[in-house]
């Protein structure tokens, strides 16, 4: 297994970037993460403090993906999250739902005790920790790390937990994949510009795929597979995802648009993923029972 220290970031998916480490397909790859803020947001002797806003979200990485070549799936199986310390939170009048209800920027930490956050007004959740952002790099021009899109990034789909597995599309040789911005807790909207952020490490088992095209991200897990999208407007990501989903259905299932549309309305679940960063990004999502019907769900199974 090859390790890979959160110092060896990125703040931009960039072509131009020099791999931190290079693995062959298959590999397992651990990557150490520091939080949304880069660490900033706890000063000295652990005070909340302002933070630089050009340095936020650090994906560790690049990690360059032996034989994965443009026009190929990277399936991304995120096998551990594991959360280092407490979390922390942050609102603010320039971003988040709610922003015109922020009288000024605020951090609060949020302790996790036995696997529970403490979070404000004395709720403790059970945490659910999630990957934030993961991708892999566009071709083109650098994309910042805080912006989602079809080579996945900062989606911010809570989706994206152990045990799920993301595809995303291949651009550039060896894919370039980087992921950070893990949360202890995520819930859908992400609505304060924040989830609960945390530091920690990620297990990934890489696996390039020749059988699949994609035009964007696809999370499968043992429940369902959702197609993720991103767009300028919530309405734009929602007409996205779900054509990105009657198209995958097409090409797996052989169904026309007539009766994928029909199905997608009877069984599917259009859903907001995050309405806080510079795209809006929602999903569609299938339940594994009917992908089986199908004789769908096996094919992306096999990540």
């Amino acid at each position: 297994m090859t390790l890979v220290p959160s110092d060896c970031h990125i703040f931009a998916f960039s072509a131009d970037a020099p791999p931190a480490a290079t693995v062959p397909d298959g590999a397992v790859v651990e990557l150490e993460t520091a939080d949304c803020f880069a660490g900033q947001a706890k000063g000295a002797g652990g005070a909340l403090t302002e933070v630089d806003w050009e340095r936020i979200n650090p994906a560790t990485g690049p990690v360059y993906v032996e034989g994965a070549r443009p026009g190929d799936v990277l399936a991304v199986t995120v096998e551990r999250i594991e959360v280092t310390g407490d979390g922390v939170m942050a609102v603010s009048p320039a971003f988040g739902v709610l922003a015109d209800r922020i009288a000024a920027t605020a951090f609060t930490a949020v302790p996790i005790v036995d696997g529970r956050a403490l979070l404000p007004g004395g709720v403790a959740w059970p945490v659910r920790p999630m990957v934030g952002v993961l991708g892999v790099t566009p071709a083109g021009e650098p994309v910042p790390t805080g912006t989602p899109g079809p080579h996945g990034g900062n989606l911010d789909t809570r989706l994206v937990g152990e045990g799920a597995t993301l595809l995303l599309p291949v651009f550039v040789p060896g894919a370039l994949l980087a992921a950070g911005d893990l949360h202890a807790l995520m819930g859908d909207g992400e609505v304060c510009g924040t989830g609960l952020e945390v530091a920690g490490r990620v297990r990934l088992r890489l696996a390039v795929r020749r059988d699949l095209r994609l035009e964007g991200p696809v999370v499968a897990t043992a429940d369902a597979v959702a197609a993720v999208a991103s767009a300028a407007t919530l309405d734009e990501a929602a007409t996205l995802a779900t054509r990105q989903m009657a198209d995958l259905l097409a090409a797996l299932a052989g169904l026309d648009h007539a009766a994928a549309t029909m199905l997608m309305s009877a069984v599917g679940e259009l859903a907001v993923c995050q309405v806080v960063d510079p795209l809006k990004t929602a999903r569609f999502g299938m339940p594994r029972e009917a992908l089986a019907a199908l004789e769908v769900g096996p094919d992306l199974r096999r990540c």
